[in-house]
């Protein structure tokens, strides 16, 4: 077949090639020439058989007006080679976007920053044009801290980091923070690096919190802790600093790390603790300010800088388990006296009720003992009664100083809360704080009196008055003594049939013998059967024994007419 008659293979052959050639850069990047500008227009020619349309706005910058003319060379992205209009199909935006996808991909790999501008706001962020790309800044990626107007900021080139991309998606997340952190911390580096522990420097006061104080140093904050502020307590910053105050400090500690930089006030004056032992000895009496109360005790203030704490147990003589507020008030001026200085852990102990005098010593000096004190029952207790006395000082009586005869567990019944008693003053212990009264100790006690007289010795014949008949006994008083006591039924006499305490009668004066007598718990007994027993004895020894041939009887008689002259 000849070349004017091609043959079928031939002919799909270049059927094929003229498909790929009329459809040769599509999806491209391609140079074109300007040839003309229509409007807003710019018609382009890149080579292929027909030309191509691209608005001018897509020839500038993102905000900015273009400035083409026809003889330039551009370069455009090629959609399709001929749309309906017979027209090539152009995009000048599409061919930056390519472009700048590929340059931005290369610096994210990097990690090197990027340059863009910020042109519209969005909805949680803003747009930034990255020369063609569009990327989204997120509003918490602007600044460091949260800022109000974003405007000044707008149509300006500025350095921005690449946080993420997906170009399947179109998308670029970009950040200005990271870069402002990053050149923030630079520059604290370099500041750290030319600041000396020890060093004073000056600042500004940027912040103020419930701990402490922070401080611009010049493009650094350090922190003056509340503790450090002054030797004085410091309840709050605010009562020493002000926020925009310009104040003097010192470095104490810097953390090559961290950046952390600790400041201190105090240290730029004497440790008002260096000379406490001369300035502050034990007993010395002086006058403070309370600063500070708590459920232990109150804080004074002796002077400046130094504070020293009165002990619960060190504020009233008397008030006992009773809050400090209840005694003391912030602000107070008061008397203390210093008990003990500890200069290494910075402590001193004070006393405010040692200032007054101690009311045991005065109640002891006023009142000895054997002396007679009244007051008002303050409460019964099970082992006795308390009694309010002068000074503000409690007494008490015991169960076994209530009444000489009685028990105490009997008597303490006659007594209530508020009544008036005397008691006399049995003993007083001032270490101890304790005071021993005795109401008994002011009636006769007859039971000594007779104990002491020998009167109820054992053995002794006392003469008794029936004051009571009971089926068991006899309630008799001593006729001397007044002594009270019980005669049991089987001490009533030897004869048994005699033990019936019915052949007695009230008023009716008998003799009796002392059998036993408890000095502890003055406790008596007496027995008329063992008077008659050791009567018996008697006679039997002085008239002889019933062997002489006398009876029994004979001997009684003997005695009794002897008695009777």
């Amino acid at each position: 077949m000849s070349a004017a008659n091609p043959s079928r293979d031939d002919f799909a052959s270049m059927l094929e090639e003229s498909f790929t050639t009329g459809h040769s850069g599509e999806g491209q990047v391609v140079r074109g020439t300007i040839t003309a500008i229509e409007k807003d227009m710019a018609i382009i020619d890149v080579g292929l058989k027909v030309e191509g349309r691209v608005p001018l706005k897509e020839f500038g910058a993102k905000g900015k007006e273009s400035s083409l003319k026809v003889g330039d060379t551009v370069e455009v992205y090629v959609e399709r080679i001929e749309n309906a209009l017979g027209e090539a199909m152009l995009s000048r935006e599409k061919a930056r976007r390519e472009e700048s996808w590929v340059r931005l991909e290369e610096k994210f790999t990097k990690g090197e920053r990027v340059e863009g501008v910020i042109f519209n706001q969005v909805k949680g962020g803003f747009t930034v044009d990255l020369d063609g790309a569009v990327a989204f800044l997120p509003r918490s990626q602007v600044d460091i801290r949260p800022i109000r107007d974003v405007s000044p900021l707008m149509h300006n080139p500025q350095p921005f980091e690449i946080l993420k991309m997906d170009r399947r998606r179109g998308n670029i997340v970009v950040s200005r923070r990271t870069v402002l952190e990053e050149s923030r911390a630079e520059q604290r580096s370099e500041i750290v690096q030319n600041l000396e522990e020890g060093q004073v420097v000056e600042g500004v006061v940027k912040n103020i919190t419930d701990y402490g104080a922070f401080v611009d140093l010049g493009g650094i904050d350090g922190l003056l802790h509340v503790t450090d502020m002054a030797w004085r307590r410091v309840n709050h910053p605010t009562e020493i600093l002000n926020i925009g105050q310009t104040v003097k400090v010192q470095i104490i500690r810097i953390n090559q790390e961290t950046h952390r930089i600790s400041l201190g006030m105090k240290q730029l004056e004497s440790d008002p603790w260096s000379e406490i032992g001369t300035k502050f000895p034990i007993g010395k009496k002086i006058k403070g300010t309370v600063t500070n109360i708590t459920d232990y005790g109150a804080f004074v203030e002796l002077e400046p800088g130094i504070e020293g704490l009165i002990h619960v147990s060190e504020m009233s003589w008397t008030k006992k388990n009773v809050h400090p507020g209840k005694i003391l008030s912030t602000t107070q001026e008061v008397d203390v006296v210093v008990l003990e200085v500890d200069p290494a852990k910075r402590r001193i102990s004070l006393g405010l009720k040692q200032t007054l005098e101690n009311p045991w010593e005065a109640f002891a000096r006023n009142h000895p003992v054997g002396s007679q004190v009244e007051g008002e029952v303050k409460n019964k207790t099970e082992f006795g009664l308390f009694i309010g006395l002068e000074g503000d000082v409690d007494g008490m009586v015991h169960l076994s100083d209530l009444d000489w005869t009685r028990p105490g567990e009997q008597v303490i019944e006659e007594y209530n809360r508020g009544d008036m008693v005397k008691a006399q003053v049995l003993d007083v212990d001032i270490e101890k704080e304790r005071i021993s009264l005795g109401i008994k100790q002011l009636a006769r006690d007859t039971v000594g009196e007779a104990a002491n007289s020998g009167e109820l010795r054992k053995n002794a014949v006392v003469t008794c008055e029936v004051i009571g008949v009971k089926d068991g006994g006899l309630e008799v008083r001593l006729v001397e003594s007044g002594i009270e006591t019980f005669i049991k039924r089987s001490d009533l006499s030897r004869d048994r049939d005699e033990q019936r305490p019915e052949r007695f009668t009230v008023g009716q004066k008998v003799d009796a013998r002392v059998i036993a007598f408890d000095k502890k718990t003055r406790k008596l007994q007496v027995s008329i059967k063992a008077l008659e027993i050791a009567e018996e004895k008697e006679a039997v020894a002085q008239y002889g024994s019933t062997d002489s041939g006398a009876s029994l009887g004979d001997i009684l008689g003997a005695a009794l007419k002897k008695q009777g002259n």
